[in-house]
């Protein structure tokens, strides 16, 4: 092989190899709301107390922060997106190779989403609708929505409230709703380490349950309680 030839092969494998959103520029906060605008391409994304807003169609590596939401329109595509107080709501479409988490704030991944890990958060409900995680589901208080043509691939786990050997102290409580609605998939075990109230739609498929006992139901939104 030539040296030019040489070249443009490994030029070439390096544009596969290294994901588009690497090349772009970091962008690091204190204090300050961060935005990654429309169709552009960044690297990582930090701030401390302020939200971060992913306009459609933007490419980025990992987006974190503490105080504040992460909120993505349709087509975004992304690694880790991370918070803890404050919740994580992307719209369709988002590609994440990565995983989802917070803690204090609740998750919505919006139909065609992907995420190739898992989705957690201690204190928030979870919502999915027409999503393929590559993962699971962890959470501690929160209620969780595996809706419609859903694919969990690495279960669902519920905690207990002071496994962490933290308290939430939240007084009396009504048992966390966990759903796993029409044409949804969820691999793996499904494990519940507290009470819950589980219901499952007819056109489901769920791994094993421990913990909770399964309520079927066949209507497109599962009993009133």
């Amino acid at each position: 092989m030539t040296r030019t030839r040489l070249a443009i092969a490994l030029a070439v494998l390096a544009a596969v190899a290294t994901p588009a959103f690497a090349q772009g520029q970091d962008i690091d906060k204190v204090n300050g709301s961060i935005t990654a605008e429309a169709g552009q391409q960044y690297g990582d994304l930090e701030t401390v107390n302020g939200s971060i807003h992913l306009e459609a169609r933007a490419r980025l590596g990992d987006a974190e922060t503490v105080n504040g939401g992460i909120k993505g329109a349709d087509d975004i595509h992304s690694r880790d997106l991370s918070t803890v107080n404050g919740g994580i709501r992307l719209g369709e479409r988002a590609q994440v190779d990565g995983s989802v988490e917070t803690v204090n704030g609740s998750v919505f991944l919006d139909r065609g989403s992907r995420v190739s890990r898992g989705v957690s958060t201690v204190n928030g409900a979870i919502g999915l609708v027409d999503t393929d995680l590559g993962g699971g589901i962890e959470t501690v208080s929160g209620d969780i929505t595996v809706g419609v043509g859903s694919h969990v691939k690495g279960g669902i786990h519920v905690e207990k409230p002071n496994r962490h050997g933290f308290s939430l102290h939240m007084g009396k409580q009504r048992p966390p709703k966990i759903v796993v609605g029409p044409d949804a998939v969820v691999e793996g075990a499904l494990v519940f380490e507290r009470e819950v109230t589980l219901y499952v739609h007819d056109s489901a498929r769920i791994g094993t349950v421990t913990g909770a006992t399964v309520v079927r139901f066949s209507t497109p939104t599962p009993p009133q309680r």
